[in-house]
C-alpha cells in the first residue's frame, strides 16, 4: 500500500502544467526503536505536555507561538498559516534546469518520488519525465513542505520521477573550521601509485543490498537471545593490526609483500627476527625501492 501523499500540487514548466502527488521516497519503520521504561516497573513512559502553572495539560490546548524576544511570544493560529500564500505552496514552478551531478552532494537532503496526479495528468507527465531524461538535466523548482519552502531537484526515474529537497546554504557548514589546518603537501609517489592500485583493485559495481547494517543485525540477535532467557555471545569486533607503517600497509592490502609481523611475545621463538626486518625493508615484490 503506498504511503499518503507529502504534497499534492501542480507540477509547472512555462505554460505547461500536471497535477502530480509527492511521496516520501525512503521509510525508517524497520529500523529497531526503543521505548523509555521506568527501571522497576518497566512500565512506558508517557511524555505529557507540562505548564509551569497548571501542570499537566491537554494537547488539544496548545498551540504555536514564535519567540520574538526572551520569553515573549506571539500566537500563530492555523488561520495564520494559512493566510501565508505563495505560489510554491501549491505548484513546483521549475525555474531553470542543471546538469546531473551539478548539485554539490553536502546541500542534497530528502528523497522523494513524484507522481501523476489521475489518469488525465498521465500525458503530460510522461512528456516532462521523457524530456528530462532525453536532456540528462535536473529541474530547480521550489514547494512549501512542513511550513517551510523548499529548493528541490527533479529528475526522470523509472517511470516516475525523483524529488530531492535542498539544505539552505546557511545550514550548511564551512569547511575552514574542519580542514584549515590540515596540510597541502603531496604523498609520495610511490605511495600514491599503490593507492591508486588499491582503489582500482577493489573497483566494484555499488549495490546497496550488499552493505546491511551489520550493527542492527547484531542488535536483533542480541534481543532474540534476550527473548529466550539467553545471555547472548556476540562476537566482538576483530583487532586491528600491528601495522608497521603506510608503505607495508599499502604492499600489504595489494598483495605484493606480506603482511606485517605482528608484534612478538616472549613465548614466540627468535626466529621471526628476519621476517620483521624483510618486512620493514622497503622493496617491493619486483625489487625496487
Amino acid at each position: 500500500m503506498a504511503p499518503r501523499a507529502s504534497w499534492k500540487g501542480y507540477l509547472k514548466l512555462s505554460l505547461v502544467s500536471c497535477p502530480v502527488r509527492l511521496y516520501p521516497a525512503t521509510s525508517t519503520s524497520e529500523r529497531i526503536s526503543f521505548n523509555q521504561l521506568h527501571k522497576d516497573t518497566h512500565n512506558r513512559i508517557n511524555m505529557k505536555p507540562v505548564d509551569p502553572e497548571l501542570g499537566l495539560v491537554e494537547r488539544s490546548d496548545l498551540v504555536k507561538g514564535y519567540e520574538y524576544e526572551d520569553k515573549k511570544y506571539v500566537v500563530i493560529d492555523e488561520a495564520d498559516i494559512d493566510s501565508v500564500k505563495i505560489e510554491s505552496n501549491h505548484t513546483m514552478n521549475i525555474e531553470a534546469f542543471v546538469d546531473e551531478g551539478a548539485v554539490d552532494v553536502i546541500y542534497q537532503d530528502a528523497p522523494y518520488y513524484l507522481a501523476p496526479d489521475g489518469a488525465m495528468a498521465e500525458e503530460t507527465f510522461a512528456v516532462l519525465r521523457e524530456a528530462l531524461r532525453k536532456s540528462g538535466k535536473l529541474a530547480i523548482a521550489r514547494l512549501v513542505l512542513s511550513s517551510r519552502e523548499r529548493v528541490v531537484t527533479i529528475g526522470a526515474r523509472e517511470n516516475g520521477m525523483f524529488v530531492c529537497t535542498l539544505r539552505n546554504p546557511s545550514e550548511v557548514r564551512g569547511t575552514a573550521e574542519y580542514f584549515g589546518n590540515i596540510p597541502a603537501g603531496k604523498p609520495e609517489p610511490e605511495m600514491l601509485e599503490l593507492a591508486e592500485a588499491l582503489i582500482k583493485q577493489k573497483h566494484t559495481t555499488f549495490d546497496p543490498k550488499n552493505y546491511e547494517d551489520r550493527y542492527e543485525i547484531a542488535l536483533m540477535k542480541m534481543i532474540k537471545e534476550k527473548l529466550k532467557g539467553h545471555k547472548p555471545i556476540i562476537a566482538a569486533a576483530p583487532e586491528r593490526g600491528n601495522v608497521i607503517n603506510l608503505m607495508d600497509a599499502l604492499k600489504a592490502s595489494l598483495g605484493q609483500a606480506k603482511p606485517p609481523a605482528k608484534s612478538k611475545t616472549k613465548a614466540e621463538p627468535a626466529a621471526e627476527k628476519p621476517a620483521v626486518a624483510a618486512a620493514g625493508g622497503g622493496k617491493t615484490a619486483k625489487g625496487k625501492k
